[in-house]
């Protein structure tokens, strides 16, 4: 009788779990400024239990639910020495000491717009979903999101069954389909570094960024933050840099971006007290999105004027997207220039895959590759025991390995495989 008992009382158990399980929708860890969070969307009235290293650790509301966001978003802070975090049972990635895997993405969602209708039902046009879960199979040490997340901001064309029944706006139900339910495997993989894009700006998605993803506390009475200051985040050695840079101009008048932004340059020695930096920034500087008869567009004027003078030695590479394609450009006296923007959305076919001697913002492109029209991700792998050397590839959702690029400091060769 003891034993139906203790069998009986088993399975109450198992169920309670599976039941706050089902209710506890999403959950992942996240550097912040000052160290690493973690993070947990649900629908359930309270936050969710959590624990780090066997003790209880109740996690605060992050954003209360609303109309458009019917979900809490929690966070708990955790300490530099925890050794293990769970959030309903289910165990959390943690950072290692020294980061020997670097996973690079950006610009995943599906692009639904009065003009562009992506195919969101589709995989093979809209590949994301699959995508990640080869992403998170490349056993990354750490995910870098270099920014554009939310796409699908008009209603799908009535006709147009590739997207149809699909949300749009700034909304969970939009986030749900363009990042959170697709890119559920990353968020198991590796703690993740999130760059804000200019689909995450409060004119767009800047809502639901705030919300979910945005570094800085929720603080806003706005409901959407404004762009928050550079942070760092320790990779063993090597430091990476955040910059939010989703509000930089691409032309006119912008001397007061220009100013805000050089002191932000200025500001990236000081937060890596030694050792090679790397910047996160959507934006690439110095990029092209188009190279015809002389004429190089995707480059950022602003970000250009503004570290002109200011950019550390230091920085030795700089991780964007913004460009929806694969480039890794290297410059005589400028930081390694990598863009990961061909992670989902629509790609730009325009995108030069012979980059060696375009001069974009006064500078040449003397080594480096590009390839454009095939969606995909970047790894990068450590050399040695030291921050200054790496190898990485790109890669396609297959995981097949595309372009292949050695980087010694600001020194880079790439090939194709």
């Amino acid at each position: 009788m003891r034993g139906l008992l203790r069998t009986f009382l088993a399975a109450l158990a198992l169920l309670a779990a599976a039941s706050a399980q089902a209710d506890t929708l999403y959950r992942w860890t996240q550097y912040v400024p000052g160290g690493l969070e973690a993070r947990a969307v649900t629908r359930e009235a309270q936050c969710p239990q959590a624990r780090i290293d066997q003790s209880a650790a109740p996690m605060r509301m992050r954003a209360e639910r609303n109309a458009a966001f019917p979900v809490l978003v929690c966070a708990l802070a955790i300490p530099r020495n925890a050794k293990a975090v769970e959030i309903d049972g289910e165990a959390l990635p943690l950072p290692r000491t020294q980061a020997d895997h670097v996973l690079v993405l950006g610009d995943t969602g599906c692009r639904v717009t009065p003009l562009v209708n992506q195919s969101c039902n589709d995989p093979t046009d809209w590949p994301f979903a699959a995508g990640a879960q080869t992403e998170a199979g490349t056993a990354p040490d750490v995910i870098v999101h270099v920014g554009d997340l939310l796409y699908r901001e008009s209603s799908c064309r009535p006709w147009n069954e590739g997207c149809a029944n699909t949300p749009h706006g700034d909304s969970w139900a939009v986030w749900e389909s363009d990042f959170f339910a697709p890119g559920k495997p990353l968020r198991s993989a590796a703690p993740l570094v999130m760059v804000r894009g200019n689909h995450e700006t409060c004119e767009r998605g800047g809502k639901g960024w705030s919300r979910l993803l945005d570094p800085y506390p929720l603080v806003s009475t706005s409901g959407c933050l404004k762009p928050g200051a550079p942070f760092a985040v320790d990779l063993g050695g090597l430091t990476l840099v955040v910059m939010d840079v989703s509000n930089a101009g691409e032309g006119g008048k912008l001397e007061a971006q220009i100013a805000r932004y050089r002191g932000q340059f200025e500001s990236v020695g000081g937060l890596a007290p030694q050792g090679p930096i790397w910047l996160a920034m959507h934006r690439p500087i110095r990029a092209a999105a188009i190279a015809a008869l002389g004429f190089v567009a995707g480059q950022n004027k602003t970000l250009a004027r503004a570290s002109q003078g200011v950019m550390p030695a230091r920085v030795t590479a700089i991780l964007s997207g913004h460009i929806h394609t694969f480039q890794a450009l290297g410059y005589r006296d400028s930081p390694v220039q990598l863009v990961s923007g061909h992670s989902g959305a629509e790609l730009h076919w325009t995108a030069p895959d012979d980059v060696k001697g375009l001069v974009i913002e006064g500078a040449e492109v003397i080594s480096g590759i590009g390839r454009s029209g095939v969606h995909g991700f970047v790894t990068m792998a450590r050399e040695g025991a030291g921050a200054e050397s790496w190898r990485f590839e790109n890669r396609d959702f297959t995981g097949k390995a595309l372009d292949q690029c050695r980087m010694t400091l600001r020194k880079l060769a790439c090939g194709t495989q």
